[in-house]
């Protein structure tokens, strides 16, 4: 098998596994309770926690677990409008987001918010001019993912955080940086707001977090016993695997990072010669991420096709498969292109024999449909 679809979730690290099965194991308390059992998980949770606040440089008050980015995203967004309505009630949102968001702001228009979407240029940056001239004395929050999950356009947030904050001191900065972590270096201090999911850097389904500054107001979406913003028992081996899979996760980042970006030139050097390919990617596109169209033959069909070579590829986001590419939109204004979106998901994992036979059966499958066409 070669799976290139990393960007919708990733295989579980062996380590992280034994992580999650040892908490499983030997620590079954409940965090909650006072008895020695419940002690003992309660502090094995908080050593994870702990070196996650270490990894990232904040507090460990400023770490939220969530079962998702999407709801990571939905508590960030939400509980924050919903804590600073009397500040104002004006986000402003990119162009480049992953789906998630585009639904929390269509609720937030229903209860009263209002949205402005950022231009970005044609290398899909955003147009920092744009964004000067959309904040305004009511803008409570910016939302710009650092990494976009169908193109991988990187963001200077650091940089955007200054404009956002010479512009309206008192504006937040949220950004998804689920595509980001463990495939290029992030800053949670270059936020004030930051959503990153398990699954995303191998670690297991249904943990992500939200790193939220402790000068943050924000209010809770669920109620009940335990933490404030995720009530109920807390999932004590899952933190405890996803603690292990952001400290693998954030090693060696830069190393992996030249050997993806290696994997990714080949691709492109190969791909970029076939008639009726088009690749979808700019100078501040990170290299685990490759989006290319086809001009004249539907994504699924050539997905499935590719499947038969036990190849397994991505269309746009893995949350809006099938549909138009709203990033591929907006950095080209073609909807064609946008329409015609594959997307190829590299890893440090991947390996140059599988880039070999990828690109092998790739021109095999793609002269195979383009002759069904022509007949």
């Amino acid at each position: 098998m070669i799976y290139l679809d990393y960007s919708a979730t990733t295989p579980v690290n062996y380590e992280v596994l034994e992580s999650y099965i040892r908490a499983t194991k030997d620590f079954m308390g409940n965090p909650n309770s006072l008895h020695n059992l419940g002690v003992k998980s309660k502090t094995l949770m908080n050593s994870a926690i702990k070196q996650i606040s270490d990894i990232f440089h904040v507090l460990e008050s400023e770490i939220i677990f969530t079962s998702s980015a999407t709801m990571s995203n939905n508590l960030a967004l939400i509980g924050t409008c919903l804590a600073n309505m009397k500040h104002g009630n004006h986000l402003i949102v990119s162009k480049l987001e992953h789906p998630s968001i585009y639904k929390i702001c269509d609720y937030l228009e229903t209860i009263g918010f209002e949205i402005s979407y950022v231009n970005n240029t044609d290398e899909g940056l955003i147009d920092f001019e744009d964004l000067k001239n959309k904040m305004r004395l009511d803008t409570i929050l910016v939302s710009i993912c650092a990494v976009n999950s169908e193109t991988g356009a990187r963001q200077p947030l650091k940089m955007l955080r200054q404009i956002i904050k010479k512009e309206n001191s008192s504006t937040l900065l949220h950004s998804d940086m689920t595509q980001a972590l463990g495939k290029v270096s992030v800053s949670l201090h270059d936020v004030d707001l930051a959503t990153a999911s398990s699954h995303k850097i191998y670690g297991p389904k249904g943990i992500a977090l939200l790193y939220k500054s402790d000068r943050v107001k924000m209010s809770p979406l669920m109620y009940g016993s335990g933490s404030i913003y995720n009530p109920g028992t807390p999932p004590v081996p899952l933190i405890v695997a996803f603690s292990k899979a952001i400290r693998l996760a954030t090693t060696d980042v830069e190393k992996r990072e030249n050997f993806v970006k290696r994997l990714n030139a080949m691709i492109v050097d190969d791909l970029k010669k076939l008639d009726g390919v088009e690749i979808n990617q700019t100078k501040i596109c990170i290299p685990h991420i490759l989006n290319i169209s086809l001009k004249n033959i539907k994504p699924e069909t050539f997905i499935h096709a590719m499947e038969e070579y036990d190849i397994y590829l991505g269309t746009n986001s893995a949350c809006a498969s099938n549909e138009l590419s709203t990033s591929v939109m907006a950095i080209y204004n073609d909807r064609k292109r946008a329409m015609g979106t594959i997307r190829i998901s590299l890893s440090h994992l991947t390996t140059t024999d599988e880039v070999y036979r990828f690109l092998t059966c790739f021109k095999k499958v793609y002269q195979k449909l383009n002759n069904l066409i022509e007949d």
